[in-house]
């Protein structure tokens, strides 16, 4: 049974980093119409209805502490982790910012050293760590020839990186507490939707609902309410509850790869030497951070 739930749990990990290495083209024609911030909170909105239609029962309250470990990990999430990662890019290269989220394994590695049993990382991670983080870095600065840094746009993106691992290390304890799945998403979304709204005020947005007369907007935002937040969290958590947090936070790698893969697809990009070495390395840094220690 519990080599079952093991590759069920691979299987839900591999199919939420599918769908969110695609998104990108999503919300790049969005934000053609709709601020970043309006992407935000209408993508997690719909999430929080869809969740709440396919699970309608009210999961009750589970005491001051528990409640407050949901109320953080939507705050890490869902409100920090997008508002950071939207920042970042508005400060430093998009380039930069992927290849600096993808540490997010790392980070969780570490806080699930210190905060979870039996979730210690073994040497094989770190070596996977360094070898998936070469490989992105060749394929998302493949189109670059010069690295910039920006310290303020970088840091933004580390914290981004740290508020995921955050989130997954709490995703990982909610698991434990033997709640439904789509229940306990539910209640994270809440909760981060809950921060998310002070955010309305500071950034620019509009409720200007015609826009989803659009066909081409309409279905871009329910892919990313649907699937990419109400869809994927749900199978993120349970990938986590039956993976733990390391383990799944190491299928970050796939994302800039899958990105590659869909540009080649459905943009007609094409491929270069540096993108295939990198997609290479990134597989094998994953393969290897998932090898069981002897």
């Amino acid at each position: 049974m519990k080599e079952v739930n093991s590759i069920k749990g691979h299987g839900a990990a591999f199919v939420t980093i599918l769908v969110w290495g695609t998104t990108f083209i999503s919300t790049k024609i969005l934000l053609t119409n709709f601020t970043p911030i309006e992407v935000l909170f209408y993508r997690f909105s719909i999430g929080l209805l869809v969740l709440l239609a396919v699970c309608p029962h009210r999961l009750a309250w589970t005491g001051k502490k528990r409640e407050l470990m949901f109320m953080v990990a939507g705050l890490c999430g869902v409100t920090l982790y997008y508002l950071l990662e939207i920042m970042a890019i508005t400060y430093s290269a998009v380039s930069n910012v992927g290849v600096i989220i993808s540490v997010a394994p790392f980070f969780t590695a570490i806080l699930a050293n210190w905060f979870l049993d039996g979730e210690k990382p073994k040497k094989n991670f770190f070596i996977g760590f360094f070898a998936a983080i070469t490989g992105i870095s060749l394929i998302s600065f493949n189109a670059s020839t010069v690295l910039k840094l920006n310290p303020a746009g970088d840091l933004l993106a580390l914290m981004a990186a740290a508020a995921w691992a955050s989130y997954s290390i709490l995703a990982r304890k909610i698991s434990q507490f033997g709640y439904n799945t789509i229940q306990t998403t539910r209640r994270i979304f809440f909760y981060g939707l809950v921060f998310l709204v002070p955010t309305l005020f500071l950034f620019r947005f509009e409720w200007g609902l015609e826009r989803f007369m659009q066909p081409i907007n309409l279905f871009n935002i329910l892919f990313l309410g649907l699937g990419a937040s109400a869809l994927c969290f749900v199978t993120w958590n349970f990938a986590v509850k039956h993976l733990g947090a390391v383990k799944t936070s190491v299928y970050i790698y796939l994302g800039p790869v899958i990105t590659v893969v869909t540009s080649v697809i459905v943009l007609k990009e094409k491929i270069t030497w540096m993108s295939t070495l990198g997609t290479v390395l990134t597989l094998t840094g994953l393969f290897v951070s998932e090898k069981k220690s002897k």
